[in-house]
């Protein structure tokens, strides 16, 4: 049944839900539709009367949005967004959980890979493999949140439990803290809500693929129970002994449900098992990956694993003071681990490259992050004279801990295994080291922050708004040994809009992000996550932004377009005199944005956009390689989805993905070509309860690099898989 009408104007007469009529009486009925015809009831007219024509009355609403089916989400799940999107002063992309279902996604990475202007980074040892998005330039892996808490475990995310995905783009430490120079990522969980439901997915696919899901929802009176669970297990499309295997869980409780006083009660729980796969080594000739068969997998199969583990609980606790103001608290604790040997293949030298001789380079991680959250909000709304606010303030202390520690090997040999045939790699060579074990010492990292923040949007009139945000962070850090690093940071976040009509915004925004010492520490080994570097001062971002809003077609659809400028100084790199780690380095990013999310009609659905930046490395230091362009970063990205109901039964619906030319090293010599990835779905309403849904992904079975690191290998994208799903819903 088609329900759009709901969205559309109405004019002269009166749209009432089914519940409501049934508790209208026959003569109140009576008259309000008289009333919306623009005359008296009869009985006035009999009376001798003369008839009154009044004005039409113009109502005019629109359905509430469902994630489960929209595309287009009007208000941010974060407290700290304290107007609509359409009145936010800040480019924000929300992935609703309808385009995850749609697109086949099985992972954060799949969510993300068809996004513009977010492009994908890769670890391989020293720099943990995991999750590692850029957004508008600048690496994310720090800035990954779950409802607002920073999920500092460098894992693999799952979209099982996920109602959306916001991505806010732009230096935003005044939202989430340190980082976020190019954006940050909120991963919005399934929350018990107040109906009665029980939903699964049952999928097959080509690779072996199996995976199950399932969302039930009960109510009790005022308390409401939601348990959602995920069983995977498959291939990965397009690559040699590459299996993935997941399974997880997460409960949750509400209780005072619809009241003054609610709280939640939630955990999680996701096991990843592995092969670990880095892709093909790059040539030292061509600068490119290396003319292979896409296939070939370079790794130990009788060795190399990957193992991680997330355990996370959290209670809320809101309680509405008044009508108007509304105070909320959170306490997460949380536990993830990450253990791996995995193989880097690489040519050694051109020479090795000429006759097929792969080197294989293990690289191995065991290591835990610990993590306890307590933030409080207090959010309301107020005026002062003719002004308006809405408001945020709050607070939040954190300490997240790292232990990490690599693998040694009974032989003591630094590492590099059996050689592989380029060619004809056999994945079940003897690791001529034996079988490694962890290291006795771990590296620990402890990171504590205090916070204070407040945020206000300002109603100066019906025409201008005023979007206000202030942060201020006590962090410090401190690693074995006794290295420490303390950074007190005051951040902000500036806006102004301006509505030229109700459905429209244009606005122009200013925000700041510091990156201090120690942010990644414990997670890679770069100069930027060292804890003490002589207690530098953070690194620093700001940027600048014009952009507009504009919700079109009975507000079907969300349109918007924005131009930047995000520019990084005091970024640390090493001083070519003193050979030390000074605060000399300069980059920034210009670019123009454009998104559409929503319905073209009541049966055609659109999500996408369009991305162009231009990184520069405005100084690097030592100079070697001022003017060059960002590694892993595409000048061009677009992407487009859609879906449209051909009949009340059949659905049909494709995407088309572009990524540009990417370098994958500081000095741009080696990089990765532009890619076409084309998908296509097909969906059939068997029953009110049943449908199935035809999954192709890389329909034209591309050969597509997702990332690289520092140009040694190139991680390979799924090729061409077929997913056929089941879906239930009571």
């Amino acid at each position: 049944m088609d329900n759009s009408a709901s969205t559309q104007p109405l004019v002269g007469r009166l749209s009432l839900h089914r519940p409501v009529l049934k508790r209208v009486s026959p003569g109140l009925l009576a008259s309000a539709v008289a009333l919306g015809a623009g005359t008296l009831p009869a009985a006035a007219q009999q009376a001798g009367e003369p008839a009154a024509t009044l004005p039409p009355i113009s109502v005019e609403g629109r359905q509430p949005v469902d994630p489960a089916t929209d595309y287009k989400i009007d208000q941010s799940a974060s407290p700290k967004f304290t107007a609509p999107l359409l009145n936010t002063p800040k480019s924000v992309t929300i992935i609703p959980q309808a385009l995850i279902q749609e697109q086949g996604a099985t992972s954060l990475k799949d969510v993300l890979r068809t996004t513009p202007g977010i492009s994908l980074g890769s670890g391989e040892g020293g720099t943990a493999i995991g999750d590692r998005p850029f957004i508008r330039g600048y690496e994310a892996r720090t800035d990954l949140m779950i409802d607002g808490m920073r999920d500092l475990g460098t894992t693999s995310h799952e979209p099982f439990n996920l109602e959306q995905v916001e991505i806010t783009k732009g230096p935003g430490s005044a939202y989430t803290g340190r980082g976020s120079t190019g954006g940050s990522i909120n991963m919005v969980s399934k929350t018990p809500k107040a109906e009665d439901f029980t939903a699964a997915s049952v999928t097959l696919g080509t690779d072996m693929t199996k995976r199950l899901t399932a969302d039930v929802n009960h109510v009790q009176g005022n308390a409401a129970l939601r348990l959602n669970v995920l069983g995977h297990d498959g291939e990965v499309a397009g690559r040699d002994e590459v299996e993935v295997q997941r399974w997880g869980f997460a409960p949750s409780l509400t209780l005072g449900l619809d009241q003054p006083t609610r709280v939640t009660f939630s955990f999680y729980h996701l096991q990843t098992e592995e092969t670990p796969d880095l892709g093909v080594p790059f040539s030292l000739i061509t600068g490119k990956p290396a003319k292979v068969d896409r296939d070939n997998f370079y790794g130990l199969v009788n060795r190399d694993f990957r193992e991680t583990q997330v355990d996370m609980g959290t209670v809320t606790i809101e309680h509405d003071l008044t009508d108007s103001l509304t105070l909320r608290n959170a306490t997460r604790y949380s536990w993830s681990e990450q253990d791996y040997i995995l193989t880097r293949p690489s040519f050694a030298n051109v020479a090795a490259e000429l006759v097929g001789t792969v080197t294989r380079g293990s690289r191995s991680r065991n290591s835990d992050t610990t993590t306890l959250i307590n933030q409080t909000d207090l959010t309301g709304e107020f005026d002062t004279g003719s002004i308006s606010h809405r408001f945020v303030a709050g607070l939040e202390f954190s300490r997240e801990d790292i232990r990490s520690r690599g693998y040694a090997f009974p032989s003591g040999a630094a590492g590099n295994d059996t050689p592989a045939d380029a060619n004809n790699p056999n994945p079940h060579d003897p690791s001529i080291h034996g079988i490694p074990g962890p290291s006795g010492s771990y590296t620990a990292v402890r990171t504590d922050n205090k916070a204070l923040y407040v945020f206000d949007t300002a109603k100066l009139s019906e025409q201008w708004e005023v979007n206000l945000g202030l942060r201020f962070d006590n962090y410090e850090a401190s690693q074995t040994g006794g290295v420490r690093n303390t950074t007190d940071a005051v951040t902000y976040q500036t806006g102004l809009v301006y509505k030229p009509l109700p459905n429209g915004s244009i606005y122009v925004a200013h925000g700041t992000s510091v990156n201090p010492a120690g942010e990644g520490a414990g997670q890679s080994g770069g100069n930027s996550d060292h804890v003490g570097l002589d207690n530098l001062d953070p690194e620093e971002a700001r940027s600048y932004e014009l952009g507009t809003k504009w919700d079109l077609l009975n507000q079907r659809l969300s349109a918007t377009a924005a131009i930047f400028r995000t520019e990084k100084t005091n970024v640390r790199a090493t001083d070519p005199i003193t050979n030390d780690t000074a605060l000399i380095g300069e980059s920034r990013v210009d670019g123009i944005e454009f998104g559409l999310s929503g319905k073209i009609t009541p049966a055609w659905k659109v999500f996408g956009g369009y991305t162009y930046l231009r990184s520069k490395l405005v100084d690097d230091g030592a100079g070697m390689n001022d003017g060059k362009e960002f590694p892993n970063i595409a000048p061009h990205s677009f992407s487009l989805w859609t879906t449209y109901d051909l009949t009340p039964d059949w659905t049909i619906g494709g995407g088309a993905f572009y990524m540009g030319r990417r370098y994958v090293n500081a000095d741009n010599t080696r990089k990765l070509d532009p890619y076409w990835r084309l998908d296509a779905m097909v969906a059939y309403q068997i029953t009110e309860n049943v449908n199935m849904q035809l999954n192709v992904l890389n329909l034209t079975d591309e050969t597509i690099y997702d990332a690289s690191h520092v140009g040694a290998f190139a991680n390979v994208a799924p090729g061409r898989s077929a997913l056929l799903t089941t879906n239930f819903k009571f």
